[in-house]
């Protein structure tokens, strides 16, 4: 069986540390069977570079196959240029799955967060996501959009923290803009885990603002089936041309 891989943005929050970590431990927990690992493309250490050579590289102990899980809600660049460059460098030895999202057990998430800070119909809900210049990635959040839209009686528009627009305060203030009533302005955290993203949503000016997706047990799910995908469809690519499998 392939060691699993949870690689994830990285972050200096204390808090966002240990939610990325508290995942890695439920996939563990659920699957003791597996060799999980966790690895970052940025801020933190290990690199997920260093950790797949570790493993899989032709200078690893016991090398042996791996599949990286991107720990990413979409499939922006670092999960289709970072990810892809480490899997590639040890050749067969290792494969990409998927990004989280978008999943419809993501947008339960959602709902539930939305829920619990006492969402109601006609309030304008802000999607805030990270941001990437990528253009699948801004695909993506607009899926989700669109099955939160399925899910809510009142506007959902999108905003970012970096890079892409509209960025989250022109969004806020657009959505504040169109009220009516005594509606209110909700942003809807589509990240990970705490962390700068999350502090900036928190300052973007909304009336409510949600939690952080993890934990939850969905997510624990999502991050086992990407890695089960992902074994599956092993041996129906190339060694020489890996592919991002969800």
């Amino acid at each position: 069986m392939p060691s699993l891989i949870g690689c994830s943005h990285g972050t200096d929050s204390v808090d966002g540390r240990a939610t990325v970590r508290a995942l890695l431990n439920d996939v563990a927990t659920l699957r003791p069977d597996l060799d999980v690992h966790e690895a970052f493309v940025d801020v933190q250490e290990p690199r997920l570079d260093a950790v797949v050579d570790g493993l899989a590289g032709p200078h690893a102990r016991k090398p042996h196959e791996v599949v990286v899980v991107p720990l990413l809600l979409s499939g922006g660049y670092h999960v289709n240029v970072d990810v892809m460059e480490a899997v590639a460098a040890v050749g067969g030895n290792a494969v990409a799955a998927g990004a989280l999202g978008p999943d419809p057990r993501l947008t339960a998430v959602l709902v539930d967060r939305l829920n619990a800070v006492g969402v109601r119909p006609g309030d304008a809900v802000v999607l805030a996501a990270a941001g990437s210049s990528d253009p699948r990635a801004q695909a993506d959040i607009e899926l989700v959009a669109q099955d939160l839209r399925a899910h809510h009686q009142g506007p959902v528009t999108i905003g970012f923290g970096s890079i892409a627009k509209p960025a989250l305060p022109d969004a806020v203030s657009a959505a504040r803009q169109a009220l009516s009533g005594n509606a209110r302005v909700v942003v809807a955290a589509y990240l990970l885990a705490p962390g700068f993203f999350y502090d900036k949503i928190r300052a973007a000016g909304a009336d409510l603002v949600t939690a952080p997706l993890a934990p939850d047990a969905r997510l624990t799910a999502i991050v086992l089936d990407r890695f089960s995908a992902a074994v599956r469809a092993r041996g129906h690519r190339h060694p020489s041309n890996p592919v991002i499998v969800g």
